[in-house]
């Protein structure tokens, strides 16, 4: 879990670091920063790193030294995107600073972050994607991501994000154990197709659909940048899309162009039971100019 709370650096920096600890109190910035610099933290633990750039970026702040203040910030934000400075050491002026630099960095950060949920969700490590996309959403509801997670593309990843969450949730979660029968146990039950339900991939019985012809269209010339995208849709019981619809933006002229090429693509149905069921698919689209 993601924490605001200082973890005593280990052994191999104690004394050095306490020492520098105790310069930055007396006012001794240089000298703590000499200290600092001085520590080898190439390596270590996220928890060592923290406190190590905490107090580099406490001395070169209060030595007016901006830009080198704003490197070390960025390093303790890499390491726990949700630390804010607190107690004595948290003047107005430093939490100005730490602020500005998480409305920076923060998107970044929380895009690798999705983009490694993403990843262990799509090879179906649901209980490590799970934790990440909480993570995620974690990030996302920080104060200082407030204006920028209410406006795409950090919105758009928020709903995605929240999908994909329950989604792990659900995976995730074992199947009963159920003791063994001295008879012979009856047959299993024949799943039957729930009518007018639209199955995913979650659910069990579901054989999946198989493209028949699935093709992009070509990015438009002078359309600008490309994102990632992900589109949805519900392919019938014939294999037709029925609906499609963007979850997350690739670009605003190539949407279009997306949407209305995949109201043309073919499957071969899902099935349950042998029987054609409709399915909700959902498809990552990557593009480059």
């Amino acid at each position: 879990m993601l924490a605001a709370l200082l973890v005593p650096v280990q052994v191999f920096a104690q004394d050095s670091f306490a020492a520098a600890r105790d310069l930055y109190a007396s006012a001794a910035y240089d000298d703590a920063l000499l200290v600092l610099n001085r520590l080898d933290i190439s390596g270590r633990p996220p928890a060592d790193r923290l406190q190590v750039n905490q107090y580099r970026a406490f001395c070169l702040l209060a030595l007016r030294r901006t830009e080198e203040a704003e490197k070390a910030i960025e390093a303790v934000v890499a390491d726990e995107p949700m630390y804010h400075p607190a107690g004595a050491e948290a003047s107005p002026r430093l939490i100005s600073a730490f602020a500005a630099v998480r409305q920076r960095v923060l998107p970044t950060i929380v895009q690798q972050k999705y983009a490694h949920a993403k990843a262990a969700f799509d090879r179906q490590d649901y209980a490590a994607s799970l934790v990440e996309f909480d993570q995620v959403l974690q990030v996302l509801g920080d104060a200082d991501l407030r204006d920028a997670s209410a406006r795409p593309p950090l919105s758009d990843m928020k709903t995605l994000a929240s999908g994909f969450r329950d989604l792990s949730a659900r995976a995730a979660v074992p199947a009963p154990a159920v003791a063994a029968a001295v008879a012979t146990p009856p047959p299993p039950a024949v799943p039957v197709p729930a009518p007018n339900r639209i199955y995913d991939m979650n659910d069990r019985g579901v054989s999946l659909p198989v493209t028949v012809r699935q093709e992009l269209p070509a990015f438009p010339a002078g359309a600008g940048a490309a994102g990632q995208g992900v589109l949805e849709v519900i392919i019938n019981e014939q294999g037709l899309v029925e609906t499609a619809r963007l979850r997350a933006s690739v670009n605003p002229r190539y949407d279009s162009v997306v949407l209305s090429a995949a109201r043309s693509w073919r499957y071969k149905p899902a099935t349950m039971a042998g029987v054609p069921v409709k399915f909700r698919k959902m498809i990552t689209i990557s593009v480059k100019p």
